[in-house]
C-alpha cells in the first residue's frame, strides 16, 4: 500500500484510483453514517478523497494511512453538515431522565445491520454527535470544537441520542423483532 502511496503523491492518476479501490467501500460507510441519503455521502465520499489526494503532504508516514483518511472523511463530513447548517440543540443542562441511559433494553436480538439503521434513523444533529463519540471514540471536548457547539451540548445530543435508540430498541423487543 506504501508503494501506491508515494505514487499518489506524485500525482499519477492508476495510483489513485488504485487507492480509491482499497478504501472507497469502508469511507462510504462512514460518510453514509452522517449524510442524510445516499447522494450526499457520495458527495462526501468524493469531496474526502479529492482532499486525500490534494493534501497527501499533510500525512506525515505517523500511525496508518486508513486512519488518516478516515480523518479527513469525517472532518469532510462535518464540514457538509456546517454548509447544511444542521442545527444542534443548544441546552446545556439535561433532565435526570436524559441523563439516564440504562442497559436496560437487550441488545440479543438486535442485529448488527438492525443497530445501524437504527443509527441512520437518528436526528441528524443526534447522530453526528453519537457517530463521534460512539463510533470514532472522539471526546466531548473535541466534538464541540469540530461542531463549534458548547460541550454541554454534545453532551446532551449524545444523551438525547442514547435515549432515542433506546426507546426504538425497546420498541423492538415488544413487538418481537
Amino acid at each position: 500500500m506504501i508503494h501506491i502511496w508515494e505514487r499518489c503523491k506524485s500525482n499519477e492518476r492508476q495510483a489513485q484510483s488504485e487507492l480509491y479501490n482499497l478504501f472507497a467501500s469502508k469511507m462510504y460507510a462512514l460518510c453514509l453514517r452522517y449524510a442524510r441519503d445516499q447522494d450526499e455521502a457520495n458527495d462526501m465520499l468524493q469531496n474526502g478523497f479529492i482532499k486525500v489526494f490534494s493534501k497527501c503532504e499533510m500525512y506525515e508516514g505517523k500511525g496508518s494511512l486508513e486512519g488518516w483518511i478516515r480523518r479527513v472523511m469525517v472532518n469532510t463530513a462535518i464540514e457538509s453538515l456546517r454548509k447544511n447548517k444542521i442545527q444542534f440543540l443548544s441546552t446545556d443542562q439535561l433532565t435526570a431522565k436524559e441523563m439516564e441511559f440504562s442497559s436496560t433494553a437487550s441488545l440479543n436480538h438486535l442485529d448488527y445491520k438492525d443497530l445501524l439503521n437504527l443509527i441512520k434513523r437518528l436526528p441528524m444533529g443526534y447522530r453526528t454527535v453519537f457517530n463521534l463519540y460512539a463510533i470514532e471514540g472522539y471526546n466531548h471536548q473535541e466534538i464541540s470544537e469540530m461542531l463549534n457547539i458548547s460541550e454541554g451540548s454534545s453532551k446532551s445530543q449524545l444523551s438525547r441520542a442514547r435515549n432515542w435508540l433506546k426507546e426504538r430498541i425497546q420498541k423492538m423487543e415488544e413487538l418481537g423483532i
